[in-house]
């Protein structure tokens, strides 16, 4: 059996940290993740993924992201339900997450103006990550342009560069 998530997308709202009763740290926060095609309008439809984590990862999501922030979750899909005030069964499905990976550089979120529907788009603009680099600076151009596309001239590749 296999019951692995990876996802990538913006909090909506600053995790929320807390303790159990025996001095556990345990964060929560809600994911926004686009999902890869368009609805019948031609727009990209959300999905909002409640996550939770865990111990020493719980205290940095609290301290290093907040609303807006973009991350990476890796972790299991799981179930559970709890009886509400009204007396009722509830179920509530959310990702585990064994990591949760910081995909910005600390500060980008506020210079990009985000909101909780600020997540369309490139999350790195032009010069704020080194793989994203203005095709006009030194070094390399944006990490999606092809440095093999077929500009007309023939590709000088030595045999001692070949790895094989």
């Amino acid at each position: 059996m296999i019951n692995r998530v990876i996802l990538v997308g913006r909090l909506t709202r600053d995790p929320e940290l807390r303790y159990t009763p025996s001095g556990v740290a345990v964060a929560t926060f809600t994911l926004a993740v686009n999902r890869p095609f368009t609805n019948q309008q031609g727009e990209r439809e959300t999905d909002f993924i409640q996550c939770v984590v865990w111990r020493r990862q719980a205290e940095n999501v609290a301290n290093f992201l907040k609303k807006g922030s973009l991350a990476g979750v890796d972790g299991r899909l799981q179930t559970r339900s709890y009886e509400n005030q009204e007396g009722r069964r509830v179920y509530v499905t959310e990702v585990v997450a064994d990591s949760v990976q910081f995909l910005e550089p600390k500060g980008t979120s506020e210079q990009r103006g985000a909101t909780a529907g600020g997540y369309y788009g490139d999350p790195f603009p032009f010069g704020q990550d080194q793989n994203h680099r203005h095709p006009d600076e030194k070094g390399f151009g944006r990490i999606d342009d092809d440095p093999f596309a077929n500009d007309g001239q023939p590709i000088d590749i030595s045999d001692d560069d070949l790895p094989f």
